[in-house]
């Protein structure tokens, strides 16, 4: 008789575990996909900051020689992520192209000036920022005017900071809602032994020689269920990255190490915190109180 209960408590125990790593894998994965989400939305972002240009458009008497020094200048600048220099000759060819006709057979001469664009970097791409280089350029002796698309950046800007803002309230609520689950899967395997904890601590054993088994059985279960979470995790970002190249999310290997690292750690403390709460709970109550 004495067997076959053992038996039934081991396999009550092993079923316990088995919900508790599970509920912990799932709810991990879903904060590792948002995790993904936030980061990759945040390279998108800047990817796209990034194809901005503001074209600095100069004077007729600067040389050949002066220009091509001034680009290798702003090169080496900290807000430079591309600096590309465009004759007149070119950009009176690539107007004609865009409008169908040589306008210059009507004009007789190129009213257009050589240029420099200049992709700047994403944190150089908003509106404060970028009316702080033009006035600078203005003040350029080489410089005849800058132009730039300060509605598109107005707007690109705005929207950018909205949907970022979204994201992390969302990413937020479902963090939330996974120290809750995690929680509550470690309160509930912890629960079947709230007998074995009351009978420890009446026979003398001190509070945290009791908790400490069940904290690393926690975050045992923990790391195991942050493992299943990264096996579910690298199929995701194998298929996006199959089926979305231009991503390049294999290649990003910074983020992805942030993104395991932030599911491991996830685990640990969650885990860590969640069964100190739990034991600490039943070790708090009376003896009567175990029955409710």
């Amino acid at each position: 008789m004495s067997s076959k209960f053992d038996s039934y408590q081991k396999r009550r125990l092993r079923s316990s575990y088995f919900s508790v790593v599970v509920s912990i894998a799932l709810v991990l994965f879903m904060v590792g996909v948002l995790g993904l989400i936030l980061l990759k939305s945040t390279r998108v972002a800047n990817t796209v900051k990034e194809k901005v240009a503001m074209t600095l458009f100069l004077k007729d008497e600067v040389t050949n020689e002066k220009i091509f020094k001034f680009k290798e200048t702003l090169k080496k600048e900290s807000y430079a992520k591309k600096v590309l220099y465009i004759s007149k000759e070119n950009a009176a060819k690539q107007y004609s192209k865009e409008i169908g006709e040589d306008f210059l057979k009507f004009l007789g001469e190129n009213p257009l000036k050589n240029g420099i664009d200049i992709y700047l970097k994403a944190d150089f791409v908003t509106p404060e920022k970028m009316h702080e280089l033009e006035t600078r350029f203005l003040k350029n002796a080489f410089v005849a005017d800058v132009s730039y698309d300060k509605p598109l950046i107005n707007l690109l800007t705005k929207n950018i900071k909205r949907i970022s803002f979204w994201i992390l309230v969302v990413s937020g609520f479902f963090a939330l809602i996974a120290i809750v689950l995690i929680n509550s899967s470690i309160r509930l395997s912890i629960y079947s032994k709230r007998f074995n904890i009351k009978t420890m601590q009446m026979v003398g054993a001190t509070k945290s020689f009791i908790r400490k088994p069940f904290i690393w059985q926690g975050i045992k279960l923990g790391i195991i269920g942050a493992f299943v979470a990264l096996v579910g995790l690298s199929i995701v970002v194998f298929y996006i990255d199959k089926y979305v190249p231009s991503l390049e999310i294999l290649k990003d290997y910074s983020a992805l190490a942030f993104l395991g690292l932030g599911v491991l750690l996830s685990s640990f403390i969650v885990t860590w915190v969640s069964t100190f709460f739990a034991t600490q709970r039943f070790l708090n109550l009376q003896t009567d109180q175990l029955y409710y």
